[in-house]
């Protein structure tokens, strides 16, 4: 693990041991609440993503189930005492 500082002007170094493993020049900043994520950007990202979502994903069925399952909570929450919506008086 190293430290780095930020500049007044918001710059961070990267150690150039770093970012030559990485082969990058560009990095996503992720803010996670309680952590700071740098993830590296490839140079092609059109090309990096080809093939990852490979494979079979959820059928209809299970999808739809899902959305339902999300929708009772929703309600559920909803109507519970002191659920109400607030903004509106209710």
């Amino acid at each position: 693990m190293r430290t780095a500082t930020i500049t007044t002007g918001g710059q961070v170094s990267i150690p150039a041991d770093v970012r030559h493993r990485w082969g990058t020049r560009r990095v996503i900043v992720e803010d996670q609440g309680d952590a700071l994520v740098l993830r590296p950007l490839p140079v092609d990202p059109i090309g990096a993503a080809i093939g990852s979502l490979a494979g079979p994903g959820p059928n209809t069925d299970a999808m739809r189930a899902a959305l339902r399952r999300d929708d009772a909570e929703i309600e559920r929450r909803r109507r519970k005492p002191g659920g109400g919506d607030r903004r509106s008086g209710q």
